[in-house]
């Protein structure tokens, strides 16, 4: 008999993806579907269950379909549809204990796979070059999304140690983009002009969805010969670049604020329509985070196909020019430099 998944936050596209992909895996036998709203992509021949996770049917699917693996995707900092904030927050803290503990009543489960992100490692002036997955944030994140991922980990945490015998696996993303991101980051890199922090220019992580698909598939199954597919892993493409780096590559603009207009910055944004434009993202502006993806490629055995240098630009194709497209401003340079009259030598 072929395994039973349940993955959760199936109306997103991340979400969607992955219960077609999982489908696809020999050992499946059966993907259930859930969100609280219809989703308005195809989910394949997945049973999709209109279920929001906040109440106690999450727990009655666990038991109907005797479901031996759970992928908790619906831990998110955008909302679907109409919802607010609020209703992000309720679905990504309450949501998961409601989750946990139908869970911990299950003896079907075996495994447990979270989606969570590497924002809750903070970003200060002091952070360390490079988090690792042990290393401890100078400083809690104090709202937002961020927070709703220290709030969740917890609660994993303590199911964990309550259901030792079910895998965990964590898996902390850094900032996902692609062709269609989900994000408040993405929401950011696409505006037409991008304020900053006058005097930073922090580093940034980014992990492509196709990437994510694929670690998620490997941490949902068994463990292999070699591999241990539970515990916590930091997941990011190779190598960093520049906030100043981005911009240039999308051909957008930058407006520098003093670094006391912060809040300013993310009032201004949420104004335009950045939905969760936290004080926790300004700080990543600001500050800049690297985790190391040591663990992931040694223990988890995964190796990501995109760079992030690689999925930035995949997700800049998706944007279209910007107001200053770089192949236009260099040609601008160019003819600028030829106009110039050259001095002869030992004039």
């Amino acid at each position: 008999m072929g395994k039973v998944v349940l993955v959760t936050g199936a109306a997103r596209q991340l979400g969607g993806r992955l219960v077609r992909r999982v489908q696809r895996d020999p050992e499946v036998e059966r993907v259930i579907a859930v969100d609280a709203v219809p989703p308005e992509h195809h989910l394949g021949g997945a049973d999709f269950v209109r279920a929001d996770i906040r109440q106690p049917t999450v727990g009655r699917l666990l038991a109907e379909h005797r479901v031996d693996t759970v992928v908790h995707l619906d831990v998110t900092g955008t909302p679907l549809g109409t919802g607010g904030r609020a209703s992000v927050k309720e679905t990504n803290v309450i949501g998961t204990m409601q989750l946990l503990g139908a869970c911990q009543k299950s003896p079907t489960v075996q495994r447990l796979v979270v989606k969570s992100s590497t924002s809750v490692y903070g970003s200060a002036p002091r952070d360390p070059a490079v988090f690792t997955e042990t290393t401890p944030p100078k400083s809690l994140p104090s709202g937002g999304f961020a927070k709703d991922a220290v709030e969740v980990e917890g609660y994993v945490r303590g199911f964990a140690r309550r259901r030792p015998d079910v895998a965990v696996c964590v898996l902390r993303f850094a900032n996902i983009l692609g062709p269609s991101p989900d994000s408040p980051l993405a929401e950011y890199f696409s505006l037409p002009v991008l304020p900053t922090v006058l005097g930073y220019d922090p580093r940034l992580q980014f992990v492509h969805e196709d990437d994510v698909i694929e670690v998620l598939r490997i941490a949902s199954h068994d463990p292999r010969r070699g591999t241990l597919n539970s515990g916590t892993f930091n997941v990011a493409g190779e190598g960093v670049l520049l906030l100043s780096q981005c911009s240039r590559r999308l051909g957008r603009p930058t407006v520098p604020v003093l670094l006391p207009a912060v809040t300013w910055i993310g009032s201004a944004l949420r104004t335009v329509g950045v939905t969760d434009f936290a004080p926790e993202q300004i700080r990543l502006l600001t500050h800049g985070r690297v985790v190391s993806t040591v663990q992931m490629r040694e223990t988890l055995g995964f190796e990501p196909k995109y760079s992030t240098a690689e999925t930035f630009a995949d997700f800049a194709r998706g944007r279209g020019p910007g107001l200053l497209p770089p192949d236009k401003l260099a040609a601008a340079v160019d003819r600028i430099a030829a106009s110039v009259p050259r001095t002869p030598p030992g004039a």
